[in-house]
């Protein structure tokens, strides 16, 4: 078995549930959290911030073209909490691994075939 990690996305997401599939078929075993349904609290939040940055709010997302300017403008902390969605998925912790999306680099560092 390849591990343990934690993986934060969305249920519904398309991208988490490939992910999360050639993971465990990678023999990985994943701790999957929606962020709608189970939403992170602030400190949780600050805490994904400050590993991943502002990477972490997704601005290519249809969330982000819906929002108005005087919602871009809040921080990534208001408007992550205000709309987990926004959030670039999936994020992956493994270990000192901070992984953001499901990129071949990513795919690459956990051991799982490109």
């Amino acid at each position: 078995m390849a591990g343990q990690l934690s993986m934060y996305g969305l249920a519904h997401c398309s991208t988490c549930q490939k992910a999360q599939a050639e993971l465990e078929a990678a023999g990985w075993l994943v701790d999957f959290r929606d962020v709608s349904k189970a939403p992170l609290s602030d400190d949780e939040w600050k805490k994904m911030i400050a590993e991943f940055g502002e990477k972490l709010v997704n601005r290519a997302s249809l969330t982000w073209r819906g929002m108005s300017e005087a919602e871009r403008a809040g921080t990534p902390l208001q408007m992550l909490s205000a709309k987990p969605s926004l959030m670039k998925r999936p994020a992956i912790i493994e270990g000192d691994k901070r992984l953001l999306g499901w990129t071949a680099n990513v795919k690459r560092a956990l051991g799982v075939a490109v």
